[in-house]
């Protein structure tokens, strides 16, 4: 009788370690989605006013700058600023200050060939420009130092203010992209109301402010009603209407006579 061995099994092959794979580089695609995914992140923290490291910046106006007829919140618009002798303050604090509200005019850099001539415009005219109660207030992102030169050399008789982190130039819309000022004027009022908003020219910023003092602007801080160009332009037609009216009346008695 023959007898049946059995087979040893054979012992398992030995498991090679396998090699980890070095992550491929990041394609152009997977660059351009981080690129895009940090921007969506930027505009979460310019919208909530929370950074990363949850520190809160100065709140924007809502919908943007202010314009001329918006009456702005007075806390905390612009953030803090200083004086070019380094005084802390706020706009809310200036206009608390004026008699009838602020004027800020801005300008790109001190001591420069045009920002002399709007500086020394102000200067030159500075008292009928004050004397409905404004109170006339330079400001740039310049430091102290800079502004204090600039005031001293011009003899400029009013402050000069510092805002070299753009706070209050970006509130009031005149920042220029990415770290530059917009020259220009900007008036409120005791009561928080935008009186002028815009850019301009050294001349053009000192005749905004001319035409708001000669309009009426009153010491007790109120301001003469601001029309839109709509309603400007209905009270033209309505004075053509009426001279019309007038000529025509006028021909008639002259017929009749």
């Amino acid at each position: 009788m023959v007898e049946l061995r059995k087979r040893k099994t054979p012992p398992p092959a030995p498991v090679r370690p396998t090699k980890q794979k070095k992550a491929a580089p990041k394609g152009k695609v997977a660059q351009a989605k981080e690129a895009v995914a940090e921007k969506v992140e930027a505009v979460k923290e310019a919208v909530t006013g929370k950074s990363n490291g949850n520190a809160e910046v100065p709140p924007a106006a809502a919908g943007g700058a202010p314009t001329v007829g918006d009456t702005i919140d007075l806390a905390g618009f612009g953030g803090e600023i200083e004086t070019h002798e380094g005084t802390k303050t706020t706009l809310a604090k200036l206009v608390e200050e004026s008699k009838a509200g602020v004027v800020l005019f801005t300008y790109p850099k001190a001591s420069t060939p045009g920002c002399t001539k709007q500086a020394c415009l102000f200067r030159d005219s500075y008292e009928p420009l004050t004397a409905a109660g404004l109170s006339i207030f330079g400001l740039s992102n310049d430091s102290p130092k800079a502004n204090t030169t600039f005031k001293t050399k011009q003899n400029l008789q009013y402050p000069l203010l510092c805002d070299p982190a753009q706070t209050l130039i970006a509130a009031i819309g005149l920042k220029k992209a990415p770290k530059g000022t917009t020259r220009g004027v900007f008036v409120v009022d005791k009561k928080g109301k935008v009186l002028a908003a815009e850019p301009g020219s050294p001349d053009g910023t000192v005749a905004v402010v001319k035409k708001l003092v000669e309009g009426g602007l009153g010491v007790d801080g109120t301001a003469p009603p601001v029309k839109s160009a709509a309603e400007e332009k209905e009270d033209v037609e309505a004075a053509n209407t009426a001279d019309e009216v007038a000529d025509s009346a006028a021909k008639v008695d002259s017929n009749e006579a």
